[in-house]
């Protein structure tokens, strides 16, 4: 199939343009580079641009012969939201109304949508399953999930055929530990306590040690981001025959920050200061995810369960790539 990795050249586009290709799938990477990098999709096709250019959008869909688009071009700091309102509508919101129509006026029909667990805001009950209510606490939760209703009621047209996948915390490194995080700035617990590992940070932060956990820091449910991407090809190739496809994507088991840090001191054999600060408002004690729909109907597996497997193909690439990607 002819995909269109919209996003492609960041963290999970570029993992995701990966994996497509070694399942013989043609990945055009469509990105305009304002958080995306060229070195992680090398030897890749590329079409640069952005998602707010219609006609271009037209012109590749059709010039391509795209199939199927996956959309991962998306802003993704909660706080950052909170500041940028408009921009995160704008983005994230706006650029996928474009993109959507784009692919009616082409007639593309398969999207694979990237969404996320913050649709469900502070859940009354967890593990968190599809159907809980959609309560989103913050700009960035609210744009994923007006996407979600778009697509739903776009597909009640009959001219879209969507998954909607809701990640939990995409880690690690995919390819061995080739393809890896690179936010700038970074924000993602295990990149950050790796940098600290690595004597690029002072020390790592841990808001809050007063949680009814089993140590009392925060407890969040991590998925290695090959896990992440095979949960995306089952899903596209089951689309020609289901309209809409929602699940939850995580490992279902969850890790406390005390846990992430100490797996990154045995993984890396490096001390990481830490230092205990107050709580950050709006962080539930526990965020775990129900993925059993998506392992029972798309026969997705996960191989990487046990975080100190994860932290490791993070590690290798960072050691690898301690400044990050060139360009």
């Amino acid at each position: 199939m002819n995909v269109l990795v919209c996003g492609g050249a960041g963290y999970i586009g570029s993992n995701m343009t990966a994996i497509l290709a070694e399942n013989g799938h043609n990945p055009i990477v469509f990105d305009n580079f304002s958080k995306g990098h060229r070195d992680a999709v090398k030897g890749h096709e590329l079409a640069e641009g952005d998602l707010a250019d219609f006609d271009l959008l037209v012109k590749i869909l059709k010039d391509k012969k795209i199939e199927a688009v996956m959309h991962f071009a998306a802003f993704i700091e909660v706080g950052e939201s909170c500041a940028l309102p408009l921009e995160y509508y704008r983005n994230n919101f706006s650029n996928t109304r474009t993109l959507l129509a784009a692919m009616e006026k082409t007639e593309v029909r398969k999207f694979v949508f990237s969404s996320t667990a913050a649709v469900y805001g502070m859940p009354k009950t967890v593990p968190i399953t599809e159907d809980l209510e959609k309560e989103p606490i913050n700009p960035y939760g609210e744009s994923k999930w007006a996407v979600e209703r778009m697509c739903h009621f776009q597909s009640l047209t009959g001219r879209l055929n969507y998954a909607a996948l809701r990640y939990f915390n995409a880690c690690g490194a995919g390819g061995s530990g080739a393809i890896g995080e690179d936010h700038k700035p970074e924000s993602h617990l295990i990149p950050l306590v790796i940098a600290a590992a690595m004597g690029k940070r002072e020390d790592i932060k841990i808001f809050g040690t007063d949680y009814p956990t089993s140590d009392g820091t925060c407890i969040r449910d991590y998925i290695h981001i090959e896990d992440l991407c095979s949960a995306h090809l089952l899903a596209l190739e089951k689309l020609d025959n289901n309209p809409e496809l929602v699940y939850n994507l995580g490992n279902g088991k969850g890790y406390s920050v005390r846990q992430v840090i100490e797996t990154v001191k045995k993984v890396s054999g490096k001390n990481v200061k830490v230092t205990e600060v107050a709580r950050r408002p709006g962080d539930p004690p526990v965020l775990t995810a129900d993925a059993s729909k998506a392992i029972s109907q798309l026969g997705w597996k996960v191989k990487y369960p046990q975080l100190e497997k994860i932290v490791e193909t993070a590690w290798i690439w960072h050691s690898k790539n301690p400044q990050g990607y060139k360009k």
